[in-house]
């Protein structure tokens, strides 16, 4: 009996699923552990009163009544992320295509190029280069230097008006658009030269190569990149905390910061894990909302 034993834990053991389980486990226990338990707390204290100084009370739907009925901050955040996100992510993925489609003939220089271009996406999103960033924008800082040695004397706020401000951000997270280049770059190796050769055969010039071939092959890069850079765009955080702090009177308050502030600074914790998960709900929409219109424009091969 004990060799029978022994022979079936062996064989138990020696299965391709029960590697594959046990190599799993690890990441299982993990993303139980740190995300799907975290997340429902999170979601039990946004049914209560809770300020992290003492034990959650349970409130019912009241933060969520209170966001969508009495709190206009709330609105005026959607409305800033949502310009910040739909001006940003566009913008970034078309300087992306345009250095992508550059950099496509290969040179000596290129991979100088390709690591300077990606260079930004690696540390844009780090707190030295937001300071840096507020100093360029300030009152006496590098882009009003640059317009006086062009002849244009200013001392211009951009950073102290609502008009200019958003606009600050928005350059900031163009600039960092290399992740999206390379697999631009990537996708753009692909397509066979040989569809090229034969429109240029049929009289074909290099704006009707882009709008014929080039773009409809690239319709499902363009759509991974928008989906992941949307997420991001609306979870974009250091550049409105360290740079503006949603100031002039919350004309570049993201909701992350403002969902932060509720968190840590006013300590409505409770609040801020509701609007968390309105986000969430924000973000699914949007993903569903692209995945829905995906079939209307999104080019597959043998469909």
């Amino acid at each position: 009996m004990k060799d029978n034993k022994g022979a079936g834990l062996k064989h138990f053991l020696n299965k391709e699923s029960t590697a594959g389980v046990v190599f799993s486990l690890p990441f299982i226990i993990g993303f139980l552990l740190f995300m799907v338990v975290p997340m429902g707390i999170s979601f039990y204290y946004s049914l209560c009163d809770y300020n992290i100084l003492s034990p959650p009370v349970f409130a019912g739907l009241k933060n969520y009544i209170k966001m969508f009925t009495d709190d206009k901050v709330f609105s005026q955040t959607i409305g800033v992320t949502f310009y910040f996100a739909l001006v940003s992510v566009p913008l970034r993925l078309i300087f992306a295509l345009m250095v992508a489609m550059l950099l496509l003939n290969t040179t000596k220089a290129t991979g100088f190029y390709r690591a300077a271009y990606y260079l930004p996406s690696i540390i844009g999103g780090s707190v030295a280069v937001a300071i840096l960033w507020k100093r360029m924008f300030a009152t006496d800082g590098v882009v009003n230097h640059l317009l006086g040695i062009m002849g244009i004397q200013t001392s211009f706020a951009w950073l102290g008006n609502k008009n200019t401000a958003i606009w600050t951000l928005i350059i900031l997270a163009v600039w960092q658009f290399g992740s999206s280049m390379l697999i631009f770059l990537s996708s753009l190796k692909q397509i066979p030269v040989t569809l090229y050769e034969a429109a240029r055969v049929d009289g074909a010039n290099k704006f009707s190569q882009f709008f014929k071939i080039t773009l409809p092959l690239l319709t499902p890069t363009i759509f991974f990149n928008l989906v992941m850079q949307m997420i991001n765009g609306f979870l974009a955080f250091t550049q409105c905390f360290i740079i503006t702090q949603g100031k002039p009177l919350n004309s570049t308050l993201f909701y992350t910061v403002y969902m932060y502030q509720q968190s840590f600074e006013f300590y409505n914790t409770g609040y801020g894990a509701a609007l968390a998960w309105v986000m969430l709900g924000i973000i699914g929409l949007i993903t569903a909302i692209l995945f829905a219109t995906k079939k209307f424009w999104v080019y597959t091969e043998g469909v």
